[in-house]
């Protein structure tokens, strides 16, 4: 299962929305910093409303979603990368992850104590790439000597990591994290066994007050760490309540929904940043549906069927046949694989069949 850490300075949040994602309270949340010292670790369904639609065609007894896991990693701050605030350690726990969540406080309370005494979300998203760019020299500078050795031996891997360590250094050296480097697509997978940091996919999570969750396309800080993300990053932001979300995670779904809509609010925050990470991981949902379960099952972009046969067991994949499938939006409007049979939307698929987001597949194998 692919992991999504969820990063940020001393008391923005991260903790009170990892128990809000998790819906538990196992996280430590508290007006100090580095409240969390070891990093916890939920796994977290992805809301999908298709699953209901699906599961009410077959009469399935069970839904079962989809899931992606969270890291709840404790606040870095300026210097971790040499160390300040159990910066080492922190940083190792980064490198773990597959995604990384940047939650970014967007809101005023003098209760609150920032660790650098007022609210700049610029600021802070600066502090927090710039440790991850200097641990990524650092290791990038610490790999090179080696890698230019084993170059000049003939080993062509170690020349290409070479090659492409050599242009990313300055591109890092400039303040910018490596995935804004524009990668040709062989070096791609070498960039990848380079470890760094800041080539992590990433999404910011604008942290506002309850108050404001209906009204946060307009709050100036929400608006900065927006314009800001797109440019620097290149990445998406959402917006959440991490103290709302809290508050849901003791509610049932009825009276959650009712709780939003006292808010102005349709969605909760944690649903759309569960969704995005999801999303930003390269993940993709295809279902399998029948009277016992009907169940999301978690692909990669690009995935075959006889990869995604494999997801469900290995015997699947081995003796891959053919796939029958359907998309979501055509079962639906026919209300019955029969009906959709009937249209000519049921398809047989072979092993090249790349599958797409909201297929309905049954799988027939042979071993």
């Amino acid at each position: 299962m692919l992991r999504a850490g969820i990063v940020g300075l001393p008391n923005v949040g991260k903790s009170t929305l990892f128990n809000a994602l998790t819906r538990t309270r196992k996280a430590e949340s508290a007006n100090y910093p580095f409240c969390t010292i070891d990093p916890n670790v939920g796994v977290v369904m992805v809301p999908d409303a298709r699953l209901k639609p699906l599961a009410a065609i077959e009469a399935s007894a069970e839904i079962i979603p989809a899931a992606v896991e969270f890291v709840d990693i404790a606040g870095l701050v300026a210097g971790a990368s040499q160390g300040e605030g159990m910066g080492n350690q922190f940083l190792s726990h980064i490198r773990e992850v597959d995604a990384v969540v940047q939650v970014v406080r967007c809101f005023e309370d003098s209760e609150i104590h920032h660790v650098a005494g007022n609210v700049d979300p610029v600021r802070d998203i600066e502090t927090i790439t710039t440790e991850l760019i200097l641990s990524d020299l650092d290791s990038l500078r610490r790999q090179m000597p080696k890698l230019e050795k084993d170059a000049k031996r003939g080993d062509k891997e170690a020349a290409a990591k070479f090659a492409l360590a050599q242009k990313l250094e300055p591109h890092l050296d400039a303040g910018k994290p490596a995935i804004t480097f524009e990668l040709e697509e062989e070096e791609q997978p070498i960039a990848k066994s380079l470890f760094l940091l800041t080539a992590k996919p990433t999404i910011f999570a604008a942290n506002v007050q309850d108050g404001d969750l209906a009204t946060a396309d307009s709050n100036p800080h929400v608006e900065t760490v927006r314009a800001y993300g797109r440019e620097h990053h290149g990445c998406e932001t959402v917006v959440i309540s991490a103290q709302i979300e809290s508050e849901l995670a003791d509610l049932d779904e009825d009276e959650a929904k009712e709780f939003l809509a006292d808010l102005g609010v349709e969605e909760s925050g944690v649903g759309l940043l569960i969704r995005a990470a999801y999303h930003l991981l390269g993940l993709r949902t295809y279902f399998t549906c029948g009277p016992k379960e009907t169940r999301a099952w978690t692909i990669h972009i690009g995935d075959t069927a006889p990869q995604a046969a494999g997801v469900i067991h290995t015997d699947f994949e081995r003796g891959f046949i053919k796939a029958e499938t359907v998309g979501y939006e055509d079962l639906i409007a026919n209300g019955s694989v029969l009906g959709a049979k009937e249209k000519g939307l049921y398809r047989q698929e072979g092993k090249d069949y790349v599958v797409q987001d909201g297929d309905v597949i049954l799988f027939k194998f042979n071993v």
